[in-house]
């Protein structure tokens, strides 16, 4: 805890147990400029979802897709991944899977790096 007090202060209210309560620096956050890219994740129950997606990631942003709903539907998801292939070939995008029933779908100039990073101890 000795780094987290010398960034955040001793002074913290909310601080139950080692628990500390991020939304009071959410919302001093708000009131800061606005992002120029934003993260965000996305979970798709059917095929019909994947327009909003999408959209998303077309106004420039980051997509998590989380797919676990679907993940039993063979062909419904490969009519999905072939879709977002497209996109991020259109677009000059990147598209990478994350574990099991993620994947990551980012937009014009931001590339995946599919290497594995491990802490220097691990």
């Amino acid at each position: 805890m000795g780094i987290v007090n010398k960034i955040l202060g001793d002074k913290r209210s909310g601080d139950v147990g080692g628990y500390v309560d991020l939304e009071k620096y959410v919302e001093s956050a708000e009131g800061s400029q606005p992002a120029k890219m934003y993260v965000r994740v996305g979970e798709i129950q059917r095929y019909e979802d994947l327009k909003e997606l999408t959209d998303y990631v077309y106004g420039g942003n980051v997509l998590i897709l989380d797919f676990a709903a679907i993940a039993d539907e063979e062909v419904i998801l490969k009519r999905i991944t072939n879709d977002l292939k497209k996109l991020v070939s259109e677009i000059n995008g990147d598209i990478a899977g994350i574990g099991n029933n993620m994947m990551i779908v980012s937009p014009s100039g931001v590339k995946i790096d599919r290497r594995r990073m491990r802490g220097r101890y691990s």
